[in-house]
């Protein structure tokens, strides 16, 4: 198990029966990178990944 699967599981059980918006994830996903530059590079490519997804079967 990675060290990140403990945030996944978190966010799993406190929020898994709730839907969200793609423009609420974004502005979530903004408002982490303003708090948090370092991440940028990681949280572009999870964007990236996410938007991309079903379109690539390479992923």
């Amino acid at each position: 198990m990675y060290f990140t699967d403990r945030g996944i599981e978190e966010l799993v059980e406190r929020r898994g029966d709730e839907s969200v918006a793609v423009e609420w994830l974004a502005e979530r996903l903004r408002d982490f990178v303003d708090a948090n530059p370092e991440f940028e590079t990681a949280v572009e490519r999870l964007a990236t990944y996410l938007a991309r997804y079903d379109e690539d079967d390479d992923l």
